[in-house]
Parts: structure tokens; sequence; C-alpha cells
């Protein structure tokens, strides 16, 4: 029996890594899920009248050993995946998906968790457990229950179709980043890269047997060649090559399998009684149905557009006068925009690089974290990791009770997917009068070290790593019963808040002080390069709100209307995005087809809640500036009310009891230098 199909017996149960053998997860998947079908079997098969305890938190609780397994596997699988374990996943999750249709299209099981839910106006439950017995009604009511027969049988087969054209979307687009190289070998095209991405690019040629210096599309390569290269034609060429992952008619193509996403999940929302698969999702959102996001955007859109007009014509007379550039190409933006935010602020990536050395700001979150919320961490060398560049801590509170164990995995590597996020490995619940704790994990593409300078990061990498340890954050302090309510498993639209929120520490000479100094000469980072970061903080604000909106309106067109009239995925996005359009299209170049958030991973009709969530997160902070940003009473409400409270309560409920009102959009529009 593998080590997967057990509890493990390890310290603090963490996940036993070195233990792990490639040709042990398929058959652990079946025993696990075995288990877990024999778990649910106990609760349909129990003469007992149905219960909250019997059926909901049975229910709940049942299959943590399979939940496990998947947290272990799909994790790896986007961090430090190979060949077989992609083609592992391909035959895992359908098993999944039809293990999960199992359970929501089992009449005997629904009708237990419909007679709980008939009488829970005389229950007498906790908000905590009112909610959970909601939460499990309608998984089964969203999700086919009360479908006939037929429909049934046509609901696992668009789940199960879904499931594989997920995984295939991801393995394309890694597939095609992968494939992707940038060979120079004249030194002269390296003119105006920074020092560290010059010795990162050399390194790189050096480990693949090449002379000269490869840049990649793996983000710490490829964001600062776009952004620094003087060389236009190198920069159009990479530019491009990003545009068109999946969208080159070769075998990672994923125009045809964006398409059947799009209009499988258009089939199911019907088949289950919904317009489209945006109202299905917005059901359970904050935001409620898609008039209500589309309004959203925009109304956003109308207050951003002229600033990002005006942004952009200042941008295009800038290159103008310096390079005498008539139109402004996509591979333009970043380069140009660098150079005018250096001429404004006499601020630029490469002076600030050297006050952001990796340890120090991840121990600056740790002391944030530490002043606000009472916590610390420890490194620890006694517990199983995945790879070697990956670092482990045992968190602690004030009472030095542990809170969780964190897993920090930071730079780029062949088998890790690009981007930046936080996941688990175990979640937090309370059984048995025993408070499990959560083991969390940030996931980050950070520069590696060099031989000369260790990871110095750039600005747009430490609120890169303060988002994610926020969401981080969310994860560790959860203190809930029920594992399915626990941690982040909250409204798409408000999970976002706890990440983005944390990203404003960043720009507060206080917190600053904690963290940024030089990683030669220990120095405080200087006050006017803080003033400096202040003020460049809403510096084409507006081009960037246009740029989210965008990404937005794409998601809804998809998701929000009926999608089996498209025929041609670019005509389709170019459409969509027409109202918020600053750059020339580029033929070439689809972003739909890489569009990972909504095709591959829980995005859909969700996007526009990275917008919804900075309106929270502006008016949550504008509290705490009123106060202190370090202020205990403000951050404890913020633990107490948000952070431990998982999804128990409605988020409006929560955000109120945390600040006292409704939020209002005016400290964003404030920040963002809008209004």
């Amino acid at each position: 029996m593998s080590i997967l199909t057990q509890h493990f017996n390890t310290k603090y149960d963490t996940a036993p890594f070195s233990q792990i053998k490639l040709e042990d997860y398929e058959p652990d998947f079946i025993v696990n899920i075995a288990t877990a079908k024999a778990e649910i079997d106990a609760i349909i098969k129990n003469t007992e009248a149905p219960t909250f305890e019997n059926t909901i938190v049975a229910l709940d609780f049942s299959g943590n050993l399979l939940e496990r397994l998947s947290s272990i596997f799909f994790n790896l699988n986007s961090a430090e995946t190979c060949d077989e374990m992609q083609k592992i996943a391909q035959k895992v999750s359908p098993l999944l998906t039809e293990f999960s249709n199992d359970i929501t299209l089992n009449e005997d099981l629904f009708n237990k968790v419909k007679a709980v839910y008939e009488q829970k106006d005389s229950l007498n439950l906790t908000a905590e457990q009112a909610t959970l017995l909601d939460k499990k009604f309608k998984n089964f009511s969203r999700n086919g229950a009360l479908l006939a027969e037929d429909k049934k049988i046509k609901l696992r087969e668009i789940d199960t179709e879904l499931a594989k054209l997920k995984l295939t979307f991801g393995e394309n687009v890694l597939a095609e980043t992968n494939n992707y190289q940038l060979h120079i070998t004249n030194e002269s095209d390296l003119k105006g890269l920074p020092e560290g991405t010059i010795e990162a690019a050399k390194s790189l040629a050096k480990s693949k047997e090449l002379e000269g210096w490869i840049f990649t599309l793996d983000f710490p390569s490829y964001i600062p060649f776009v952004t620094y290269a003087d060389n236009r034609e190198l920069r159009k060429e990479i530019a491009i090559a990003a545009g068109k992952k999946a969208f080159q008619g070769n075998e990672f193509d994923n125009k045809e399998i964006t398409l059947k996403i799009a209009k499988l999940r258009y089939e199911r929302a019907n088949l289950l009684g919904y317009e489209t698969h945006a109202h299905f999702v917005l059901e359970e959102r904050m935001a409620q149905n898609p008039d209500k996001v589309k309004s959203f955007l925009n109304d956003l859109l109308d207050k951003a557009k002229p600033a990002a007009e005006r942004e952009f014509a200042e941008l295009t007379a800038f290159a103008k006068e310096l390079d005498r550039i008539d139109h402004l190409e996509k591979w333009d933006g970043a380069y140009y925009s660098e150079k005018l935010k250096q001429k404004l602020f006499n601020l630029d990536d490469e002076k600030l690089k050297p006050y952001f050395q990796l340890e120090n700001v991840l121990n600056g979150a740790f002391t944030i974290a530490g002043k606000l919320y009472g916590l610390t961490f420890t490194e620890i060398f006694d517990i199983d990791k995945y790879h070697e560049e990956v670092t482990t801590y045992e968190v602690k509170d004030e009472k030095n009770d542990l809170v969780a164990i964190f897993y920090a995995d930071f730079f780029p590597r062949k088998g890790k997917r690009n981007g930046a996020w936080m996941t688990s490995y175990k979640s937090q619940f309370i059984k048995d009068g025993i408070n499990e704790r959560p083991h969390i994990s940030n996931v980050c593409n950070f520069t590696k070290p060099t031989e000369t300078k260790p990871s110095l990061l750039t600005f747009n990498e430490v609120t890169t790593l303060f988002h994610e340890f926020g969401h981080g954050l969310h994860g560790m302090l959860a203190n809930t019963t029920y594992p399915s309510l626990s941690g982040t498993s909250v409204y798409w639209d408000f999970v976002e808040l706890p990440s983005q929120i944390m990203e404003n520490w960043c720009y507060e000479p206080e917190a600053l002080a904690l963290f940024a100094k030089h990683y030669q000469t220990g120095e405080v980072i200087p006050q006017e390069y803080v003033e400096k970061i202040k003020e460049s903080a809403s510096f084409q604000e507006g081009m960037a709100t246009l740029r989210q909106i965008s990404f937005g309106l794409l998601d809804m067109a998809f998701h929000s209307n009926n999608p089996s009239a498209i025929t041609d995925i670019k005509a389709f996005e170019k459409a969509a995005f027409e109202k918020t359009n600053l750059y020339p299209d580029v033929a070439e170049n689809c972003m739909s087809v890489s569009f990972s958030h909504i095709f591959q991973g829980g995005y859909s009709s969700g996007y526009y809640s990275y917008k919804w969530a900075e309106v929270l997160d502006a008016d949550a902070f504008a509290y705490f500036q009123e106060k202190g940003i370090f202020n205990k009473e403000v951050a404890t409400k913020f633990k107490e009310n948000i952070l431990s409270k998982g999804g128990t309560e409605q988020p409006m409920i929560l955000y109120k009891r945390f600040r006292g009102q409704e939020p209002k959009p005016d400290a964003l529009l404030k920040r963002a230098g809008l209004i």
C-alpha cells in the first residue's frame, strides 16, 4: 500500500514528497476514490433519520484522503510537472469528475441532504452551520441533482470532457512557453538590458551548452527584455512569440479547445436551467449576475478611459520625441513607459532592485504579518519538500502555538508554469476537538540568484510577493470548523481582498523601512525613492485599469452569451477589445487561447473580481491609514472578521462587521488618480 492511501506519519502531518513515486499516483487515486465512495455509501445506508451531523457534516469530512492526494498531485502538476505526470493527469481527471458526478447526481444522497435542508429553520444552527447546509444543498441542486436521468448522463459527459480539455489547454500553453527561445550571439543586441538580466541569460545559454545569451517567455526573462532591450526588432520578435502561444496551427494550438470549452460551459448551464455560464457562476458571487458585472466594468471604463487616452497620447508623443517613432506598437509599451517613468520620477527598477533582495522582502512580509497578526515564521529543515529550491517554515502565534506550515517556491524552472499563485496542501478544520492546521504554499517565478548577485526583485515582483502572501495569510489564519468553508474557500470576487490589501504596505515608508535595505551596504532605501515609489504608484493607472477591464470584458463576452456562433476566435476577441484598445492589433497574436485564468483556472466569469476586490481593498486600507498602518485594533478586526472566517458567512456581512459600513469606490478612484 502506497503512502498516499493512508494518513501520513510525518512531522505536522506534512506531505511525504520524497516517498512519492510517479507510478503510485494512478493506483492511489483508484484506491482513495474507492475509500471516499465507501464513506459516501455509509451516509446513504445509515438507517437513522437524516440529521445535520450524520448527513451534512459527514459529507463535508468524507474523502479526506482523496482530497490530500489531489492537492499534492495537482499542485505538483503546476509547480514540478513532467510528461509522465501530464499523462497521469489526463487519466485521473476523468475519474475525479466521474466521482464528483457520482456524488452530486446520487438521488438517495440528495434526498437525505434535502430532508435536512427542509427543516433548516427549526434546527437552531450557527451562522457557519447554516452556510454549510446551504452550500451542500446548492452543490446538488446547482450541479444536476434535480435533472431527469437522460440529462444527468449528458451532464456527466460534458463534465468529463471539460476536465480533459482544461488540462490539455494548460499543457499546450506550458509547451509553447518552453518551446521558444531567443538566442542572441551578437553582444550589441543586448544594449539597454540590465546587467542582472544579461547574466541570467548567459547562465541559461551555458546550461544548454550554447554560446551567447538565451531569453525565454518565462516572465523573469521576458519582462526585462521587452522593458529594456533597445533593439526594437528583437522586442517585436519576442513579444509576438509570447502573444501567439497556442495560436500557431501546430499540435499545441488551443483555438478549437478554447471554443469547445466555451460551448460546453454554455451547454452545461442551459442543461441546469441557466441562461449562460456567467448566470450560473455569478449566482454564487457578490456580483450576482452578468448585468451587474458589465455595468461595474463599464462604469469603471467610463472613469478610466479618458485618463488612459491621455496617458497613451503622452507616451506616443514621448516615443516620437525620443526615437521618432510615429506609431506605438505593443512591443513598445513597456519600453517607453519605463523610459518615461525614469524621466518623470527619475526612478527605474534597476535603481530599486538592490534594495529588494528576495530574502529581505520575504522577511519583510513575515515581519509585517508579525506586527499585524502576531505571527512568527521560522525556517525548518526537517520536513520534506518537492524541490531543493523550496523553503519551508513553521508559523506560530503569540502563544507559540502552531498556526500553519508555509512552503515558498520562488524561481522558474522547466516543469513549472508561469505566473504566481497560492495553494494549499492541507486545509484547516476542527475535528474531534483538534484544530488541524493548514499547509500553505506560495509559488512565484522571480529572477534566480546568479554567480555574482542574489535574487533582486523589481518593485512589481515585490508587490506580487506581497499579493500571494496575502492569499497565504487567508489560508494560514483560517479558523473554521468545516474544511469546505475554510481559508480561501470564499466567493471569488471576495478572495482577492486579503491578497490585494497586502500590496498596500509596499508603498508605506514605515513598512519599507523594515525590509528595503541595500543588499551590499545594508542601507535603508532612501526617503526620496520611497516618495517616488508613492508618487509613481498611479503612473499610467488609467492604462493599467483599461487593461484589466479588457480582460474582464473578454471573459464576459465568452461566458455571458451563447458562444455557438463564434467561428473565428481572433475576430471575436478583437470585437470584445474594441472599447478598450489603445495599441494597434497584432495579426499573429490572440490572447484567448492562452488565457489560462479563465480557460484552465477557476476565473471563468470571474476575471472582473480583481477590480471588484480592488474597491474592497482600497476602502479597507483607507481604514488602516486612518488609524495607523500597524494599528493592532484594526488588524485584529481584519483577522477576526475576514482572514479567519473563510466562507462561513456572506462576504458583505463579514466586510461590514470589519469596516462598519459597505465599501465605497471613492478610495480606489482616488488611489488610482482617476478622481
